[in-house]
């Protein structure tokens, strides 16, 4: 039988700990050393000790690295673990910026290395399953995609923005589901607590396909919403992704024929389906997703490459809000 793959872990915050209690769960993977240079405020190293940065990972013997520290530190650590032929799951975003994007997609392909970015979302139930049953054609062909994103500022982000931090959530999600890129964007944004970034966003953009997409993300709402309504020819599915529950409301065939109805419902109401479908947390499966990829096993990873092309449509979302003009991708 083969050793487990040896695990490290940098950065023990609060997404820090999630990964920690995954990985010592996941089969097949032992996580043998975690980092963090301002300690563990959540106890998550258990009986590990608790190394200061990417030295203190590599010299334990590591195969991977899950990173997950502030965007701020993502190009120097993740070009830390290419140049020691350490495998990388790198949270969103991928860098601070483009340019340190395509240095860290450059250092792990000269390397010959897995990489990947922990776009979460991709592995929700309701999203996977709208994204098979898409394919399948049971939509047809898909007309609109629209987000909504919104809830409290979460005290723990500092160095980016809404559009960055969660925004991209949406940007990646809606070019995987309808398997398109973005061609264009539009936005406008407001800072309105105070901080040194955007707290509210709205987007409109075009696929290539032509596919129209809008996202409306904030960090000022007491209510927590995360929705995907993706319109197609047959009808719509409506994920939402705090539940993992899918929706299907189909075009309706048979008219109603009360008046009063009619005029409250609208004409075209046809039948509406709340799929039932297993529910794995998604952070399990981003994990065994990563893992089987580093095995050198088919697995859907969100590649350094779609993560950098995300990166460059969310820079391109915060420019077209800075001049009011429509930036084209």
């Amino acid at each position: 039988m083969s050793r487990p793959l040896r695990a490290g872990l940098i950065g023990l915050g609060m997404m820090g700990r999630h990964h920690a209690r995954v990985l010592r769960s996941l089969e097949g993977v032992e996580l043998v050393a975690v980092a963090d240079p301002l300690g563990d405020p959540h106890d998550v190293s258990g009986e590990l000790a608790v190394g200061a940065d990417v030295a203190s990972l590599v010299a334990a013997g590591i195969d991977y690295c899950v990173v997950a520290v502030p965007t701020a530190f993502h190009h120097g650590i993740a070009l830390d673990l290419a140049g020691h032929g350490v495998h990388a799951l790198i949270e969103k975003p991928l860098a601070a910026n483009s340019t340190e994007a395509a240095d860290i997609v450059a250092a792990f392909a000269d390397a010959g290395l897995v990489g990947a970015v922990g776009h979460i979302e991709r592995y929700n139930p309701a999203l996977q399953q709208a994204r098979a049953r898409i394919a399948n054609g049971d939509l047809g062909d898909v007309l609109q995609v629209s987000t909504r994103r919104v809830g409290p500022f979460p005290a723990r982000i500092a160095d980016v923005g809404v559009v960055k931090d969660l925004g991209t959530h949406d940007i990646d999600l809606t070019a995987w589901v309808a398997q398109q890129p973005f061609a264009r964007v539009a936005a406008e944004t407001a800072h309105r607590s105070g901080r040194d970034h955007e707290d509210l966003v709205t987007i409109t953009g075009r696929l290539a396909d032509g596919t129209v997409t809008n996202h409306m993300v904030n960090w000022l709402s007491p209510l927590k919403e995360r929705v995907t309504a993706i319109t197609g020819e047959k009808g719509a599915f409506v994920a939402d992704t705090l539940t993992a529950d899918l929706t299907f409301y189909a075009n309706g065939s048979v008219p109603t024929e009360w008046a009063q109805i009619a005029g409250f419902r609208g004409v075209s109401e046809g039948d509406m389906i709340r799929f039932s479908f297993p529910k794995a947390e998604p952070l399990r499966t981003e994990h065994e997703a990563f893992r089987d990829a580093v095995l050198g096993k088919d697995s859907q990873i969100v590649s350094l490459a779609e993560g950098a092309r995300t990166l460059a449509v969310a820079e391109a979302v915060l420019t077209a809000a800075a001049t009011g003009r429509t930036q084209t991708l």
